[in-house]
């Protein structure tokens, strides 16, 4: 029989001669997740031989990650900020990168924050989950990542804390917050055609693209902010690496005026923040 060492060398070759980025971080994972262990329990099996029934579910969940579907679908979640987030083909798979964002919400005190575009729920329900007193408001034209994001704000207990509710942008909003956050929609129509096929096609067009220069929901952030921002509060947004001198142009020009920019891990420019003069 085959070990399961021996399963995860030859999911490893065939994910490589994909062209799957990682391939032997994918090949760990998706035979735990067929196995149904631990990932952290891999390596304690992998003398070990498998079964036929978990070669098997193995052996289709590689196939479907040649094809260059995501880990998180084959999986059903995907871990953010130290939490597990269900996830599926109606929102966008949250990014290591977007805890900058993250950490940079986090570095100021809070009471309320709301999160435009919240998608699978994972910017909201962790800045809540870590502010065990604060309030939240997600917003999300579609009705099926309101639906995820109820979800995961159920699995990680601040449901009570959080109000999901379908709308364009500050369309359904109503009040003040001391923090806005969002991840909105930033490629451009014409970058479409050379993003990965993990994102082209299993993930919704709409979290991806505004299908114009990627800029419009930051021109729809700046200009309907100021009305839902508390005196001294902060509005903190995501960016495209090549993006920080255009969205700081939209920001000022639409009265913003301290303005700052934050990198990732691999010092991109990753977030905006701007503050509130009031």
């Amino acid at each position: 029989m085959t070990t399961a060492a021996q399963a995860m060398a030859a999911a490893t070759a065939q994910l490589r001669a994909a062209g799957v980025p990682d391939p032997a971080r994918d090949a760990r994972v998706l035979l735990a997740h067929a196995a149904k262990v631990d990932a952290a329990r891999v390596t304690l099996i992998a003398p070990e031989a498998i079964s036929d029934d978990i070669a098997d579910r193995y052996a289709r969940l590689i196939s479907l990650r040649a094809v260059r579907v995501p880990v998180s679908l084959l999986i059903g979640e995907r871990e953010f900020y130290g939490r597990p987030f269900q996830v599926s083909r109606d929102v966008l798979d949250p990014r290591p990168e977007t805890e900058t964002l993250i950490e940079a919400s986090l570095a100021e005190p809070f009471a309320s924050v709301l999160d435009l575009g919240v998608g699978s729920g994972a910017i909201l329900v962790t800045l809540l989950a870590e502010r065990v007193r604060a309030t939240g408001v997600g917003v999300d034209i579609s009705e099926a990542a309101c639906l995820q994001a109820s979800a995961n704000a159920v699995r990680h207990g601040v449901a009570p804390r959080c109000d999901i509710v379908q709308g364009d942008w500050f369309a359904p909003v109503s009040g003040q917050f001391d923090l806005i956050v969002s991840n909105p929609p930033y490629l451009a129509a014409d970058e479409m055609a050379d993003v990965a096929p993990e994102l082209a096609r299993h993930e919704p067009r709409i979290a991806l693209t505004d299908e114009g220069d990627g800029l419009g929901a930051y021109r729809a952030i700046a200009k309907g902010a100021p009305r839902h921002l508390a005196p001294g509060g902060r509005l903190l947004v995501e960016i495209g690496s090549t993006q920080r001198a255009a969205v700081t142009e939209i920001l000022r020009a639409a009265g913003w005026t301290d303005v700052r920019h934050l990198t990732d891990l691999d010092r991109r420019d990753r977030v905006r923040v701007a503050c509130c003069d009031s």
